[in-house]
């Protein structure tokens, strides 16, 4: 991970911080293009009632309509590994490169990303392990939902 790497993970860090202020889930994304910020976002699934608004569709809904050409060449940051609809809505718009900020929490959908041409990059943060071992601790029933589990 490279320097500006590391800025544009941060930015999805800020973001999994945020929604975890807002009595949500802490996870955390940036979709960046040529250096540039388009779109951060964060799982709203709480703040909004929402059975989508992950970190990663949050993000790439709050970038708004944008050209095909764009997401080529963009890449999304996350503080943890996609769900398959996340995993989903990237390879739809064609995004080439995911930066994982952790997948020990967290991983579903990595292979699928890597077989359909995605570069993968987990990165194994310790911010990001740190935010979803605490959310874990403290909001296990809230986790299960957002993953589609039983708790």
């Amino acid at each position: 991970m490279d320097d500006s790497d590391r800025t544009f993970l941060d930015l999805a860090v800020e973001q999994a911080r945020l929604g975890w202020e807002e009595g949500g889930i802490p996870i955390g994304a940036a979709l960046v293009h040529s250096g540039e910020v388009l779109a951060v976002g964060r799982n709203r699934r709480v703040q909004l009632g929402s059975a989508i608004r992950h970190g990663e569709t949050d993000c790439i809904e709050n970038a708004g309509r944008l050209p095909a050409s764009v997401y080529r060449r963009s890449v999304l940051y996350t503080t943890l590994s996609p769900c398959f609809m996340c995993a989903g809505t990237a390879v739809l718009y064609d995004i080439p490169r995911i930066v994982v900020g952790e997948n020990r929490t967290f991983q579903a959908s990595e292979d699928w990303l890597r077989s359909r041409g995605v570069q993968v990059d987990v990165v194994d943060d310790p911010a990001c392990v740190a935010l979803m071992e605490r959310m874990i601790a403290e909001r296990p029933q809230l986790w299960a939902e957002d993953i589609g589990e039983e708790s």
